[in-house]
């Protein structure tokens, strides 16, 4: 398996040089050359198989380059804190069932890829004799769930990133009560997108990103979206189980999104093969996605525009994984990918409104919104009919989940992250208010470590270049 660019200025590089890259040299995201097909009669043979098993088949045919044994090495490493099931599922009425991905050491979905890049970078850096600098930018989730994946590990640094006010309490105690030395916290003036575009500012780079060794692992980075679609394979798997005639049945997933990472994972493993009907994308008030999969019209907003919710981790209005899905749909024709930047930069959106139909009948994507008054709602009507307490992001999912199930096809919601990290919302939606854990309350009332930021990228260069490792 070779990777290529989505603008066509790569040459085929392995799986291990993808990890380390992030953004490729000409400032595109790295995609396979073919994605690798797996057979119905071949998805029956891998459901006897644990998680950390099935997460060996599947990423070992993205990662050809690195000998089977190891990969399964590690990802029975980087599954070793999950319950016995990892991902179990969960149904909750209303014919949805919540596909539960924050069993994991942050109690967010970003642990299920993080965990195994944590075991897969120290392997290939030792492999290759060096050292990476990480750099990241994080809307609340993928910050802890990266560092907590790396804290301690050989040869690597992370310098993450965050929006200044823009994360639950919970979630700033998880990233900025970290005390080591290989962790670093840089909160700057603005929201996500500004952090996003000060990694891709830095990482198009190419003198600075070598000079200090810069590497990703937000959802740009290729082995992000290749973990992650291991649990569509897991979750179709597991809600087939007793369904009579297994090979072929369809089953849609609701998708929680702001980065279209997740939701590109479910559509790589339906180009697998699958058997997903629809993916589901759910918006929250920043529903750029939704305007551009009902429209055809892509038109991201402005910080200023990007509006403060409380499902904080999709306060994103510029996703970075489209492009991925861009490059399909226009045929993988990397001229086009970069005439449909170069139009965005000029006027602020680009249309393809002549292919909006596709994106339904070709690809499977549908879309909607929730808002907040909608979570809240979702919340309360979970909790009553007996089914617990799920997370605002959650909420948005099963919201527009319940407006495109079908009859005869299960309706699967990605769940994002335990109801801990947003209790304020909880509270609002239940008047429930949740007790945390000794360990818990430990955490958050610890001293916390983070550096201040205005957001300038010379700043930011000083930074790297005085707390890098080389």
């Amino acid at each position: 398996m070779q990777y290529i660019s989505t603008r066509g200025g790569m040459s085929p590089v392995s799986f291990s040089e993808v990890l380390l890259e992030g953004l490729a040299p000409d400032g595109g995201l790295a995609v396979p050359e073919a994605l690798p097909r797996v057979s119905g009669e071949t998805l029956e043979t891998w459901r006897a198989l644990t998680y950390p098993q099935l997460a060996a088949e599947v990423i070992g045919l993205f990662a050809t380059d690195i000998p089977r044994e190891d990969l399964a090495r590690m990802t029975e490493a980087a599954y070793v804190e999950f319950p016995d099931a990892v991902v179990p599922l969960r149904p909750i009425g209303d014919g949805v069932t919540l596909v539960g991905l924050s069993e994991g050491p942050t109690l967010a979905f970003k642990d299920m890829a993080m965990q195994f890049l944590g075991q897969v970078v120290e392997y290939v850096l030792e492999k290759k004799g060096t050292t990476l600098n990480i750099l990241g930018a994080t809307s609340g989730d993928t910050g802890s769930a990266a560092e907590y994946a790396f804290r301690g590990k050989h040869g690597v640094s992370v310098i993450m990133l965050s929006p200044q006010g823009r994360m639950s309490d919970f979630q700033r105690a998880q990233m900025y009560a970290l005390q080591d030395d290989n962790i670093h916290n840089v909160s700057v003036e603005g929201v996500f997108d500004d952090c996003q575009n000060l990694v891709k500012e830095l990482a198009g780079d190419v003198e600075f990103k070598r000079a200090h060794r810069l590497g990703a692992v937000n959802s740009i980075n290729l082995a992000r979206i290749a973990a992650q679609s291991v649990y569509y394979f897991w979750a179709w798997l597991r809600a087939t189980d007793a369904v009579a005639e297994r090979v072929g049945f369809e089953v849609s997933f609701t998708v929680p999104s702001g980065n279209f990472g997740n939701i590109l994972s479910g559509y790589f493993a339906k180009q697998m093969g699958v058997p997903i009907r629809r993916l589901v994308l759910a918006a929250n008030e920043n529903n750029v996605l939704d305007e551009f999969f009902r429209t055809g019209i892509y038109r991201p907003r402005s910080s200023a525009q990007t509006l403060a919710t409380s499902s904080p981790s999709m306060d994103i209005s510029k996703a970075s994984n489209l492009e991925r899905f861009i490059f399909d749909l226009v045929g993988r024709d990397p001229q086009k990918v970069v005439a449909a930047w170069g139009e965005l930069d000029a006027q602020g959106f680009f249309d393809m409104s002549a292919d909006q139909p596709r994106f339904e009948s070709e690809f499977g994507i549908v879309s909607g919104t929730s808002t907040h008054a909608d979570r809240l709602a979702t919340i309360r009507s979970v909790h009553e009919a007996g089914f617990g307490i799920i997370d605002p992001h959650t909420a948005d999912g099963v919201k527009v989940a319940r407006e495109n199930i079908e009859d005869g096809v299960p309706m699967l919601v990605l769940e994002t992250a335990k109801p801990e990290k947003f209790a304020e919302t909880i509270d609002e939606a239940i008047g429930v208010k949740l007790e945390y854990s000794e360990e818990l309350q430990q955490l958050l009332a610890a001293p916390q470590r983070v550096t201040t930021q205005s957001g300038d990228a010379a700043e930011l260069r000083a930074f790297i270049a005085a707390n890098a490792l080389l």
